[in-house]
Protein backbone atom coordinates (compact mmCIF):
# COMPACT_ATOMS: atom_id res chain seq x y z
CA UNK A 1 0.00 0.00 0.00
CA UNK A 2 2.84 2.34 0.88
CA UNK A 3 4.59 1.75 -2.45
CA UNK A 4 1.31 2.37 -4.29
CA UNK A 5 0.86 5.67 -2.46
CA UNK A 6 4.43 6.68 -3.29
CA UNK A 7 3.84 5.80 -6.96
CA UNK A 8 0.73 7.98 -7.05
CA UNK A 9 2.66 10.84 -5.45
CA UNK A 10 5.43 10.36 -7.98
CA UNK A 11 2.96 10.54 -10.88
CA UNK A 12 1.35 13.64 -9.39
CA UNK A 13 4.78 15.22 -8.93
CA UNK A 14 5.75 14.49 -12.56
CA UNK A 15 2.48 15.97 -13.85
CA UNK A 16 3.07 19.10 -11.73
CA UNK A 17 6.55 19.57 -13.24
CA UNK A 18 5.37 18.97 -16.81
CA UNK A 19 2.49 21.42 -16.31
CA UNK A 20 5.02 24.12 -15.39
CA UNK A 21 7.20 23.24 -18.40
CA UNK A 22 4.27 23.35 -20.84
CA UNK A 23 3.04 26.64 -19.40
CA UNK A 24 6.52 28.11 -19.79
CA UNK A 25 6.68 26.96 -23.42
CA UNK A 26 3.26 28.52 -24.11
CA UNK A 27 4.29 31.81 -22.50
CA UNK A 28 7.53 31.92 -24.48
CA UNK A 29 5.61 31.26 -27.70
CA UNK A 30 3.22 34.10 -26.90
CA UNK A 31 6.17 36.38 -26.13
CA UNK A 32 7.56 35.65 -29.58
CA UNK A 33 4.31 36.68 -31.28
CA UNK A 34 4.17 40.40 -32.05
CA UNK A 35 0.36 40.58 -31.92
CA UNK A 36 0.41 39.85 -28.17
CA UNK A 37 1.99 43.25 -27.41
CA UNK A 38 -0.46 46.12 -26.97
CA UNK A 39 0.70 49.10 -28.99
CA UNK A 40 3.25 47.04 -30.96
CA UNK A 41 6.58 45.40 -30.18
CA UNK A 42 9.43 47.51 -28.81
CA UNK A 43 12.74 46.54 -27.22
CA UNK A 44 11.58 47.99 -23.87
CA UNK A 45 8.28 46.08 -23.88
CA UNK A 46 10.01 42.86 -24.87
CA UNK A 47 12.59 43.23 -22.08
CA UNK A 48 9.90 44.08 -19.50
CA UNK A 49 7.93 40.99 -20.42
CA UNK A 50 11.08 38.85 -20.29
CA UNK A 51 11.74 40.08 -16.76
CA UNK A 52 8.17 39.21 -15.73
CA UNK A 53 8.64 35.73 -17.17
CA UNK A 54 11.94 35.33 -15.32
CA UNK A 55 10.29 36.37 -12.03
CA UNK A 56 7.43 33.95 -12.71
CA UNK A 57 9.89 31.12 -13.36
CA UNK A 58 11.79 31.95 -10.16
CA UNK A 59 8.54 31.69 -8.19
CA UNK A 60 7.69 28.38 -9.87
CA UNK A 61 11.10 26.93 -9.04
CA UNK A 62 10.64 27.98 -5.41
CA UNK A 63 7.25 26.25 -5.28
CA UNK A 64 8.62 23.07 -6.90
CA UNK A 65 11.10 22.72 -4.08
CA UNK A 66 14.66 21.69 -3.35
CA UNK A 67 15.95 20.22 -6.60
CA UNK A 68 14.50 22.98 -8.76
CA UNK A 69 15.77 25.74 -6.48
CA UNK A 70 19.27 24.31 -6.88
CA UNK A 71 18.65 23.89 -10.62
CA UNK A 72 17.80 27.59 -10.89
CA UNK A 73 20.98 28.53 -9.06
CA UNK A 74 23.04 26.37 -11.44
CA UNK A 75 21.30 27.75 -14.55
CA UNK A 76 22.11 31.27 -13.35
CA UNK A 77 25.71 30.36 -14.16
CA UNK A 78 24.86 29.68 -17.81
CA UNK A 79 24.43 33.02 -19.63
CA UNK A 80 25.22 31.17 -22.85
CA UNK A 81 21.85 29.37 -22.72
CA UNK A 82 19.63 31.96 -21.01
CA UNK A 83 19.06 35.69 -21.67
CA UNK A 84 20.77 38.16 -19.32
CA UNK A 85 17.57 39.19 -17.50
CA UNK A 86 16.80 35.53 -16.74
CA UNK A 87 20.32 35.01 -15.39
CA UNK A 88 19.99 38.06 -13.13
CA UNK A 89 16.65 36.90 -11.68
CA UNK A 90 17.81 33.33 -11.10
CA UNK A 91 21.00 34.58 -9.45
CA UNK A 92 18.79 36.15 -6.75
CA UNK A 93 17.12 32.78 -6.05
CA UNK A 94 17.50 32.15 -2.35
CA UNK A 95 15.47 29.42 -0.76
CA UNK A 96 13.61 29.99 2.49
CA UNK A 97 11.06 27.36 3.41
CA UNK A 98 9.19 26.46 6.62
CA UNK A 99 11.06 24.33 9.12
CA UNK A 100 10.11 20.70 9.64
CA UNK A 101 9.01 19.56 13.15
CA UNK A 102 11.56 19.25 15.94
CA UNK A 103 10.51 15.63 16.63
CA UNK A 104 11.43 14.79 13.04
CA UNK A 105 14.83 16.44 13.50
CA UNK A 106 15.50 14.38 16.63
CA UNK A 107 14.43 11.19 14.87
CA UNK A 108 16.77 11.90 11.94
CA UNK A 109 19.69 12.52 14.31
CA UNK A 110 19.08 9.16 16.01
CA UNK A 111 18.91 7.37 12.64
CA UNK A 112 22.12 8.93 11.37
CA UNK A 113 24.28 9.08 14.51
CA UNK A 114 22.95 6.21 16.62
CA UNK A 115 24.71 6.02 19.99
CA UNK A 116 26.73 9.14 19.18
CA UNK A 117 23.58 11.19 19.85
CA UNK A 118 24.40 10.81 23.55
CA UNK A 119 27.12 13.44 23.08
CA UNK A 120 24.41 16.04 22.30
CA UNK A 121 22.96 17.24 25.58
CA UNK A 122 21.20 20.47 24.66
CA UNK A 123 19.53 20.70 21.25
CA UNK A 124 17.66 23.95 20.66
CA UNK A 125 14.13 23.14 19.37
CA UNK A 126 14.00 26.42 17.46
CA UNK A 127 16.09 26.24 14.28
CA UNK A 128 18.54 29.01 13.45
CA UNK A 129 17.49 28.76 9.80
CA UNK A 130 15.62 26.53 7.38
CA UNK A 131 16.25 25.99 3.67
CA UNK A 132 15.21 23.56 0.97
CA UNK A 133 17.94 21.02 1.75
CA UNK A 134 18.22 21.21 5.51
CA UNK A 135 17.68 23.21 8.65
CA UNK A 136 20.20 24.22 11.32
CA UNK A 137 19.87 23.77 15.09
CA UNK A 138 22.18 25.04 17.79
CA UNK A 139 23.35 22.49 20.37
CA UNK A 140 25.78 21.84 23.22
CA UNK A 141 28.03 18.79 23.61
CA UNK A 142 28.97 17.01 26.82
CA UNK A 143 32.44 18.50 26.51
CA UNK A 144 30.91 22.02 26.65
CA UNK A 145 31.61 22.67 22.98
CA UNK A 146 29.00 24.88 21.27
CA UNK A 147 28.02 23.54 17.85
CA UNK A 148 25.41 23.76 15.11
CA UNK A 149 23.80 20.72 13.48
CA UNK A 150 22.74 20.89 9.84
CA UNK A 151 20.05 18.22 9.41
CA UNK A 152 18.84 17.16 5.96
CA UNK A 153 15.11 17.18 5.24
CA UNK A 154 13.43 13.76 5.41
CA UNK A 155 12.78 11.90 2.14
CA UNK A 156 14.86 14.39 0.15
CA UNK A 157 16.91 11.75 -1.68
CA UNK A 158 13.82 10.08 -3.21
CA UNK A 159 12.28 13.43 -4.26
CA UNK A 160 15.59 14.60 -5.73
CA UNK A 161 15.99 11.49 -7.87
CA UNK A 162 12.40 11.72 -9.16
CA UNK A 163 12.80 15.41 -10.02
CA UNK A 164 16.15 14.81 -11.71
CA UNK A 165 14.64 12.04 -13.82
CA UNK A 166 11.90 14.40 -15.05
CA UNK A 167 14.59 17.03 -15.75
CA UNK A 168 16.37 14.54 -18.00
CA UNK A 169 13.12 13.98 -19.93
CA UNK A 170 12.56 17.73 -20.32
CA UNK A 171 16.16 18.18 -21.52
CA UNK A 172 15.68 15.44 -24.14
CA UNK A 173 12.55 17.20 -25.46
CA UNK A 174 14.32 20.58 -25.58
CA UNK A 175 17.26 19.02 -27.44
CA UNK A 176 14.96 17.83 -30.24
CA UNK A 177 13.34 21.25 -30.64
CA UNK A 178 14.28 22.75 -34.03
CA UNK A 179 15.12 26.15 -32.57
CA UNK A 180 15.85 25.78 -28.84
CA UNK A 181 18.07 22.76 -29.37
CA UNK A 182 20.42 24.44 -31.85
CA UNK A 183 23.82 25.28 -30.37
CA UNK A 184 22.92 23.99 -26.90
CA UNK A 185 23.53 20.59 -25.33
CA UNK A 186 20.58 20.40 -22.93
CA UNK A 187 21.14 16.73 -22.21
CA UNK A 188 24.72 17.35 -21.04
CA UNK A 189 23.58 20.34 -18.97
CA UNK A 190 20.95 18.14 -17.28
CA UNK A 191 23.51 15.41 -16.60
CA UNK A 192 25.93 17.92 -15.08
CA UNK A 193 23.13 19.34 -12.89
CA UNK A 194 22.27 15.82 -11.77
CA UNK A 195 25.88 15.13 -10.79
CA UNK A 196 26.26 18.40 -8.87
CA UNK A 197 22.90 18.17 -7.07
CA UNK A 198 23.37 14.57 -5.93
CA UNK A 199 26.76 15.54 -4.51
CA UNK A 200 25.10 18.28 -2.46
CA UNK A 201 22.99 15.65 -0.70
CA UNK A 202 26.14 14.15 0.84
CA UNK A 203 27.06 16.45 3.74
CA UNK A 204 30.38 14.64 4.14
CA UNK A 205 31.60 16.40 1.00
CA UNK A 206 30.56 19.78 2.43
CA UNK A 207 32.48 18.88 5.59
CA UNK A 208 35.59 18.21 3.49
CA UNK A 209 35.15 21.57 1.75
CA UNK A 210 34.83 23.39 5.09
CA UNK A 211 37.92 21.63 6.45
CA UNK A 212 39.93 22.57 3.35
CA UNK A 213 38.87 26.22 3.62
CA UNK A 214 39.76 26.29 7.30
CA UNK A 215 43.19 24.84 6.53
CA UNK A 216 43.79 27.50 3.83
CA UNK A 217 43.15 30.39 6.26
CA UNK A 218 44.43 28.73 9.44
CA UNK A 219 47.29 31.24 9.80
CA UNK A 220 45.09 34.26 9.04
CA UNK A 221 43.44 35.64 12.22
CA UNK A 222 41.23 37.92 10.12
CA UNK A 223 39.38 35.00 8.48
CA UNK A 224 37.33 32.51 10.50
CA UNK A 225 35.94 29.19 9.27
CA UNK A 226 33.91 26.92 11.58
CA UNK A 227 35.69 23.66 12.44
CA UNK A 228 34.06 20.33 11.57
CA UNK A 229 33.06 17.94 14.35
CA UNK A 230 33.77 14.75 12.40
CA UNK A 231 32.44 12.27 14.98
CA UNK A 232 28.95 13.86 14.67
CA UNK A 233 28.99 14.21 10.87
CA UNK A 234 27.37 11.78 8.44
CA UNK A 235 25.79 11.75 5.00
CA UNK A 236 22.68 13.63 6.20
CA UNK A 237 24.05 15.44 9.28
CA UNK A 238 26.81 18.06 9.40
CA UNK A 239 28.17 19.26 12.74
CA UNK A 240 30.24 22.46 12.93
CA UNK A 241 31.48 24.78 15.64
CA UNK A 242 29.04 27.53 16.51
CA UNK A 243 30.63 30.78 15.33
CA UNK A 244 28.21 33.68 15.80
CA UNK A 245 28.64 36.97 13.99
CA UNK A 246 27.02 40.16 12.75
CA UNK A 247 25.43 40.01 9.33
CA UNK A 248 27.87 41.61 6.92
CA UNK A 249 25.25 43.95 5.43
CA UNK A 250 24.27 45.33 8.87
CA UNK A 251 26.54 48.38 8.79
CA UNK A 252 24.98 50.00 11.86
CA UNK A 253 25.56 46.94 14.04
CA UNK A 254 29.16 46.73 12.80
CA UNK A 255 29.74 50.37 13.77
CA UNK A 256 28.14 49.84 17.19
CA UNK A 257 30.55 46.95 17.78
CA UNK A 258 33.47 49.34 17.21
CA UNK A 259 34.50 47.74 13.91
CA UNK A 260 35.62 49.74 10.87
CA UNK A 261 33.26 48.82 7.96
CA UNK A 262 35.84 49.79 5.33
CA UNK A 263 38.35 47.35 6.87
CA UNK A 264 35.71 44.59 6.71
CA UNK A 265 35.01 45.36 3.04
CA UNK A 266 38.71 45.27 2.15
CA UNK A 267 39.22 42.06 4.14
CA UNK A 268 36.34 40.33 2.34
CA UNK A 269 37.57 41.27 -1.14
CA UNK A 270 41.19 40.41 -0.30
CA UNK A 271 40.23 37.00 1.12
CA UNK A 272 38.29 36.10 -2.00
CA UNK A 273 41.06 37.22 -4.34
CA UNK A 274 43.41 35.10 -2.26
CA UNK A 275 41.14 32.09 -2.79
CA UNK A 276 41.32 32.62 -6.56
CA UNK A 277 44.98 33.48 -7.03
CA UNK A 278 46.77 31.61 -4.26
CA UNK A 279 44.64 28.52 -3.58
CA UNK A 280 42.54 27.99 -6.73
CA UNK A 281 39.72 26.78 -4.47
CA UNK A 282 36.94 29.27 -3.83
CA UNK A 283 33.52 29.73 -2.25
CA UNK A 284 31.04 29.63 -5.15
CA UNK A 285 28.07 31.16 -3.29
CA UNK A 286 29.31 34.07 -1.12
CA UNK A 287 26.00 35.91 -0.83
CA UNK A 288 25.52 38.15 2.26
CA UNK A 289 23.69 35.34 4.09
CA UNK A 290 26.88 33.26 4.05
CA UNK A 291 29.13 36.05 5.40
CA UNK A 292 29.32 37.55 8.89
CA UNK A 293 31.62 39.66 11.04
CA UNK A 294 32.91 38.46 14.42
CA UNK A 295 33.02 40.79 17.42
CA UNK A 296 36.78 41.17 16.99
CA UNK A 297 36.40 42.22 13.32
CA UNK A 298 37.26 38.85 11.75
CA UNK A 299 35.34 37.77 8.65
CA UNK A 300 33.32 34.55 8.96
CA UNK A 301 32.43 32.24 6.05
CA UNK A 302 29.44 29.86 6.24
CA UNK A 303 27.94 27.15 4.00
CA UNK A 304 30.42 25.29 1.79
CA UNK A 305 27.94 23.27 -0.26
CA UNK A 306 28.88 25.11 -3.49
CA UNK A 307 32.59 25.49 -4.18
CA UNK A 308 34.68 26.00 -7.30
CA UNK A 309 38.14 24.98 -8.41
CA UNK A 310 40.55 26.79 -10.73
CA UNK A 311 43.26 24.54 -12.11
CA UNK A 312 46.79 25.84 -12.56
CA UNK A 313 46.24 25.72 -16.32
CA UNK A 314 43.07 27.80 -16.09
CA UNK A 315 44.76 30.29 -13.75
CA UNK A 316 47.62 30.68 -16.25
CA UNK A 317 45.08 31.22 -19.01
CA UNK A 318 43.28 33.78 -16.86
CA UNK A 319 46.59 35.52 -16.25
CA UNK A 320 47.12 35.97 -19.97
CA UNK A 321 43.54 37.21 -20.33
CA UNK A 322 44.09 39.74 -17.53
CA UNK A 323 47.33 40.87 -19.18
CA UNK A 324 45.57 41.38 -22.51
CA UNK A 325 42.65 43.18 -20.84
CA UNK A 326 45.00 45.47 -18.88
CA UNK A 327 46.73 46.41 -22.14
CA UNK A 328 43.30 46.81 -23.81
CA UNK A 329 44.46 44.33 -26.41
CA UNK A 330 41.11 43.17 -27.76
CA UNK A 331 42.74 41.00 -30.42
CA UNK A 332 44.97 39.23 -27.88
CA UNK A 333 42.07 38.74 -25.47
CA UNK A 334 39.86 37.22 -28.18
CA UNK A 335 42.72 34.92 -29.21
CA UNK A 336 43.10 33.71 -25.61
CA UNK A 337 39.34 33.18 -25.37
CA UNK A 338 39.41 31.12 -28.56
CA UNK A 339 42.36 29.08 -27.29
CA UNK A 340 40.47 28.39 -24.05
CA UNK A 341 37.43 27.19 -25.98
CA UNK A 342 35.26 30.05 -24.75
CA UNK A 343 34.74 31.24 -28.34
CA UNK A 344 34.20 28.83 -31.18
CA UNK A 345 37.28 28.58 -33.39
CA UNK A 346 35.39 28.58 -36.70
CA UNK A 347 33.69 32.00 -36.43
CA UNK A 348 34.69 35.38 -37.78
CA UNK A 349 36.43 37.05 -34.81
CA UNK A 350 36.17 40.57 -36.29
CA UNK A 351 32.76 41.53 -34.81
CA UNK A 352 33.70 39.90 -31.50
CA UNK A 353 36.96 41.90 -31.33
CA UNK A 354 35.13 45.16 -31.86
CA UNK A 355 32.57 44.33 -29.16
CA UNK A 356 35.33 43.33 -26.73
CA UNK A 357 37.21 46.55 -27.55
CA UNK A 358 34.16 48.63 -26.61
CA UNK A 359 33.65 46.66 -23.39
CA UNK A 360 37.30 47.10 -22.35
CA UNK A 361 37.22 50.80 -23.12
CA UNK A 362 34.08 51.37 -21.04
CA UNK A 363 35.18 49.18 -18.13
CA UNK A 364 38.85 50.12 -17.85
CA UNK A 365 38.86 53.82 -18.61
CA UNK A 366 39.34 56.00 -15.49
CA UNK A 367 37.55 57.24 -13.52
CA UNK A 368 36.23 53.80 -12.69
CA UNK A 369 32.53 53.54 -11.99
CA UNK A 370 31.45 52.20 -8.63
CA UNK A 371 29.93 49.08 -10.15
CA UNK A 372 32.45 48.33 -12.90
CA UNK A 373 32.23 44.54 -12.43
CA UNK A 374 28.45 44.57 -12.43
CA UNK A 375 28.42 46.50 -15.71
CA UNK A 376 31.13 44.33 -17.24
CA UNK A 377 29.37 41.09 -16.28
CA UNK A 378 26.08 42.47 -17.65
CA UNK A 379 27.73 43.25 -20.99
CA UNK A 380 29.34 39.80 -20.97
CA UNK A 381 26.02 38.06 -20.35
CA UNK A 382 24.42 40.00 -23.21
CA UNK A 383 27.35 39.15 -25.46
CA UNK A 384 27.42 35.38 -24.91
CA UNK A 385 23.68 34.68 -25.21
CA UNK A 386 22.77 33.30 -28.60
CA UNK A 387 26.38 33.58 -29.77
CA UNK A 388 29.08 30.91 -30.19
CA UNK A 389 30.41 31.37 -26.64
CA UNK A 390 30.80 28.73 -23.94
CA UNK A 391 31.80 30.26 -20.64
CA UNK A 392 33.02 27.77 -18.01
CA UNK A 393 30.67 27.82 -15.00
CA UNK A 394 33.68 28.45 -12.74
CA UNK A 395 34.32 31.80 -14.44
CA UNK A 396 30.67 32.81 -14.08
CA UNK A 397 30.74 31.96 -10.37
CA UNK A 398 33.93 34.00 -10.01
CA UNK A 399 32.42 37.03 -11.78
CA UNK A 400 29.26 36.80 -9.71
CA UNK A 401 31.15 36.43 -6.45
CA UNK A 402 33.39 39.41 -7.20
CA UNK A 403 30.32 41.43 -8.15
CA UNK A 404 28.73 40.41 -4.82
CA UNK A 405 31.79 41.52 -2.88
CA UNK A 406 31.78 44.76 -4.85
CA UNK A 407 28.17 45.44 -3.82
CA UNK A 408 28.79 44.46 -0.18
CA UNK A 409 31.92 46.62 -0.10
CA UNK A 410 30.00 49.67 -1.38
CA UNK A 411 27.28 49.12 1.26
CA UNK A 412 29.96 49.16 3.97
CA UNK A 413 32.17 51.87 2.48
CA UNK A 414 30.91 54.21 -0.31
CA UNK A 415 34.52 54.81 -1.43
CA UNK A 416 35.25 51.09 -1.77
CA UNK A 417 37.16 50.18 -4.97
CA UNK A 418 37.58 46.52 -5.84
CA UNK A 419 39.88 47.44 -8.76
CA UNK A 420 42.36 49.08 -6.37
CA UNK A 421 42.29 46.14 -3.93
CA UNK A 422 42.66 43.59 -6.75
CA UNK A 423 45.79 45.18 -8.23
CA UNK A 424 48.41 43.40 -6.04
CA UNK A 425 46.57 40.08 -6.44
CA UNK A 426 46.38 40.34 -10.22
CA UNK A 427 50.16 40.69 -10.57
CA UNK A 428 50.93 37.08 -9.59
CA UNK A 429 47.98 35.95 -11.72
CA UNK A 430 49.46 37.79 -14.72
CA UNK A 431 52.74 35.94 -14.15
CA UNK A 432 51.15 32.50 -13.94
CA UNK A 433 50.72 32.58 -10.12
CA UNK A 434 53.28 30.74 -8.08
CA UNK A 435 55.89 30.15 -10.74
CA UNK A 436 58.58 32.10 -8.92
CA UNK A 437 60.71 35.07 -10.00
CA UNK A 438 63.17 33.01 -11.97
CA UNK A 439 60.48 31.29 -13.91
CA UNK A 440 58.72 34.57 -14.63
CA UNK A 441 61.92 36.09 -15.97
CA UNK A 442 62.57 32.98 -18.01
CA UNK A 443 59.07 33.13 -19.47
CA UNK A 444 59.61 36.78 -20.36
CA UNK A 445 62.91 36.11 -22.13
CA UNK A 446 61.45 33.11 -23.93
CA UNK A 447 58.55 35.22 -25.13
CA UNK A 448 60.88 37.96 -26.32
CA UNK A 449 63.02 35.35 -28.09
CA UNK A 450 59.99 33.89 -29.87
CA UNK A 451 58.88 37.35 -30.95
CA UNK A 452 62.36 38.16 -32.26
CA UNK A 453 62.43 34.91 -34.27
CA UNK A 454 59.01 35.64 -35.73
CA UNK A 455 60.04 39.17 -36.71
CA UNK A 456 63.26 37.86 -38.26
CA UNK A 457 61.53 35.17 -40.31
CA UNK A 458 58.92 37.64 -41.53
CA UNK A 459 61.60 40.22 -42.42
CA UNK A 460 63.57 37.65 -44.47
CA UNK A 461 60.48 36.76 -46.48
CA UNK A 462 59.21 40.31 -46.93
CA UNK A 463 61.21 41.28 -50.11
CA UNK A 464 60.10 38.16 -51.98
CA UNK A 465 56.45 38.72 -50.95
CA UNK A 466 56.59 42.34 -52.13
CA UNK A 467 58.11 41.32 -55.48
CA UNK A 468 55.41 38.67 -56.00
CA UNK A 469 52.64 41.15 -55.16
CA UNK A 470 54.03 43.79 -57.55
CA UNK A 471 54.26 41.23 -60.32
CA UNK A 472 50.66 40.18 -59.81
CA UNK A 473 49.54 43.82 -59.87
CA UNK A 474 51.38 44.40 -63.19
CA UNK A 475 49.81 41.29 -64.68
CA UNK A 476 46.33 42.17 -63.39
CA UNK A 477 46.09 38.93 -61.37
CA UNK A 478 45.82 40.43 -57.89
CA UNK A 479 42.70 39.36 -56.08
CA UNK A 480 41.40 41.09 -52.97
CA UNK A 481 39.62 38.92 -50.40
CA UNK A 482 37.36 40.78 -48.00
CA UNK A 483 36.00 39.34 -44.74
CA UNK A 484 32.52 40.70 -44.48
CA UNK A 485 30.86 38.75 -41.67
CA UNK A 486 28.76 41.70 -40.51
CA UNK A 487 27.86 42.68 -44.09
CA UNK A 488 26.64 39.16 -44.78
CA UNK A 489 24.54 39.26 -41.66
CA UNK A 490 22.98 42.60 -42.61
CA UNK A 491 22.26 41.41 -46.14
CA UNK A 492 20.64 38.29 -44.76
CA UNK A 493 18.44 40.40 -42.51
CA UNK A 494 17.52 42.63 -45.43
CA UNK A 495 16.50 39.61 -47.50
CA UNK A 496 14.45 38.22 -44.63
CA UNK A 497 12.75 41.60 -44.15
CA UNK A 498 11.88 41.77 -47.85
CA UNK A 499 10.50 38.25 -47.75
CA UNK A 500 8.49 39.10 -44.64
CA UNK A 501 7.06 42.21 -46.34
CA UNK A 502 6.02 40.17 -49.36
CA UNK A 503 4.28 37.62 -47.19
CA UNK A 504 2.57 40.42 -45.26
CA UNK A 505 1.16 41.83 -48.51
CA UNK A 506 0.02 38.35 -49.54
CA UNK A 507 -1.68 37.79 -46.18
CA UNK A 508 -3.38 41.16 -46.50
CA UNK A 509 -4.67 40.28 -49.97
CA UNK A 510 -6.01 36.94 -48.77
CA UNK A 511 -7.70 38.68 -45.83
CA UNK A 512 -9.41 41.13 -48.17
CA UNK A 513 -10.51 38.27 -50.43
CA UNK A 514 -11.92 36.40 -47.45
CA UNK A 515 -13.85 39.48 -46.34
CA UNK A 516 -15.32 40.00 -49.83
CA UNK A 517 -16.35 36.37 -50.15
CA UNK A 518 -17.91 36.42 -46.69
CA UNK A 519 -20.12 39.33 -47.79
CA UNK A 520 -21.04 37.70 -51.13
CA UNK A 521 -23.85 35.30 -51.98
CA UNK A 522 -21.52 32.32 -51.57
CA UNK A 523 -19.88 32.75 -48.14
CA UNK A 524 -18.70 29.14 -48.09
CA UNK A 525 -15.92 30.13 -50.50
CA UNK A 526 -14.36 32.12 -47.63
CA UNK A 527 -12.60 28.92 -46.59
CA UNK A 528 -10.44 28.97 -49.74
CA UNK A 529 -8.34 32.10 -48.90
CA UNK A 530 -8.25 31.06 -45.23
CA UNK A 531 -6.78 27.66 -46.09
CA UNK A 532 -4.29 29.24 -48.50
CA UNK A 533 -3.29 31.82 -45.89
CA UNK A 534 -2.51 29.24 -43.18
CA UNK A 535 0.93 28.08 -44.49
CA UNK A 536 1.78 31.67 -45.43
CA UNK A 537 1.00 32.81 -41.90
CA UNK A 538 3.13 30.05 -40.35
CA UNK A 539 6.02 30.95 -42.66
CA UNK A 540 5.62 34.63 -41.69
CA UNK A 541 5.84 33.74 -37.97
CA UNK A 542 9.04 31.74 -38.57
CA UNK A 543 10.53 34.70 -40.41
CA UNK A 544 9.77 36.99 -37.47
CA UNK A 545 11.53 34.56 -35.13
CA UNK A 546 14.61 34.50 -37.38
CA UNK A 547 14.64 38.29 -37.61
CA UNK A 548 14.54 38.63 -33.81
CA UNK A 549 17.27 36.06 -33.38
CA UNK A 550 19.55 37.79 -35.89
CA UNK A 551 18.86 41.15 -34.25
CA UNK A 552 20.19 40.17 -30.81
CA UNK A 553 23.70 41.24 -31.63
CA UNK A 554 22.54 44.76 -32.54
CA UNK A 555 20.69 45.03 -29.24
CA UNK A 556 23.91 44.85 -27.24
CA UNK A 557 25.00 47.94 -25.28
CA UNK A 558 27.02 50.43 -27.26
CA UNK A 559 26.17 48.67 -30.55
CA UNK A 560 26.20 52.01 -32.33
CA UNK A 561 29.69 52.70 -31.13
CA UNK A 562 30.87 49.34 -32.39
CA UNK A 563 30.07 50.27 -35.97
CA UNK A 564 32.34 53.30 -35.82
CA UNK A 565 35.31 51.34 -34.51
CA UNK A 566 38.12 50.70 -37.02
CA UNK A 567 38.63 47.05 -37.93
CA UNK A 568 41.19 45.17 -35.91
CA UNK A 569 44.46 44.21 -37.44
Amino acid sequence: MRSFTQSLRGIGRSLRIWRTVLKLVLLLWLDGAGWTYRGGVTAERREARQRRRARWLTGELLSLGSAFIKLGQLLSARPDVLPACWVEELARLQDSVPAFPFDTAQSLLEQELGERCAEIIDLDPEPLGAASLAQVHRASLRSGRQVVLKIQRPGLDRVFRLDLEVMQQVAAVLQRHPRWGVGRDWVSIAQECRRVLLRELDFRLEAEHAARFRQQFLDDPGIRIPAVVWELTSRRVLCLDYVPGIKITDRQAILEAGIDPSAVAEKGAASYLQQLVRFGFFHADPHPGNLAVARDGALIYYDFGMVGTLSQRLRSRLGRMVTAAAARDASGLVSELQAAGVIAADIDPGPVRRLVRVMLREALTPPFSANVLEKLSGDLYALVYGQPFRLPPELIFVMRALSTFEGVGRSLDPSFSLVAIARPYLLPLMTASGSGPGSNASDLFNQLGRQAMEVGSRALGLPQRLEDSLSRIEQGDLQVQIRAGETDRLLRRLALAQQSAGQSFLLGGLAVAAALLAASSRPALTAVPLVLGLPVGLSWLKLQTRLKRDGRLEQLPAAAAVVTEPPAA
